[in-house]
């Protein structure tokens, strides 16, 4: 008798789980991309990296502050990063926000052909080639963007690539919630 109930325990811990699971995924707004970033309501993490198309200057962090930004993290080898490009091109013709990468453990001559050939939407990036400066900003997978207020402080994380319906639901109210806000 008691060799059953192990396993029995275990079956209906796991049916538990997934009973929980199934209703949290009903919820109003549930995004299952969407994992809690530690950064949210903190400065960005201090860094100074080479650009990627100027490797003699910074980029750094001080450059965050000052406006409301966003921070997109991509790479050449990135599939997803290749479907929200285009979509980043567009953003960058309006100005509402400006967008500046890091290029995350990629190789130079990679990104710059990959920028070459597919449109540059970005004011500035950063080669982060090791991933060390990725790792300070949570990052696990690319693409992922950041919005960053005035202050520097990151108020929201998107991960996966933006799309309009993201960006409609998600990222643009955000940035003229944060565009308003004159503290």
């Amino acid at each position: 008798m008691a060799r059953f109930l192990i396993p029995l325990s275990i079956f209906l811990a796991l049916v538990a789980l997934f009973a929980v699971m199934l209703q949290r995924a009903k919820e109003p707004g549930y995004d299952p991309r969407s994992i809690p970033s530690p950064l949210i309501g903190k400065s960005v993490p201090q860094f100074a990296l080479p650009r990627l198309l100027e490797p003699n200057k910074q980029f750094d962090s001080s450059i965050l502050k000052g406006k409301v930004s966003l921070v997109n993290v991509w790479a050449s080898w990135c599939v997803e990063c290749r479907i929200e490009h285009p979509y980043l091109l567009e953003l960058a013709k309006t100005q509402d926000v400006p967008i500046y990468g890091l290029n995350w453990k990629d190789k130079r001559k990679d990104a710059m052909a990959w920028l070459a050939d597919l449109g540059n939407p970005y004011q500035l990036i950063g080669f982060d080639n090791t991933g060390t400066v990725g790792i300070n900003w949570g990052v696990y997978g690319v693409p992922e963007t950041y919005v960053v207020d005035r202050a520097g402080t990151v108020r929201l994380k998107v991960i996966g690539p933006l799309s309009p319906q993201r960006w409609r639901d998600k990222v643009l109210p955000m940035i003229h919630k944060l565009q308003e806000d004159k503290g």
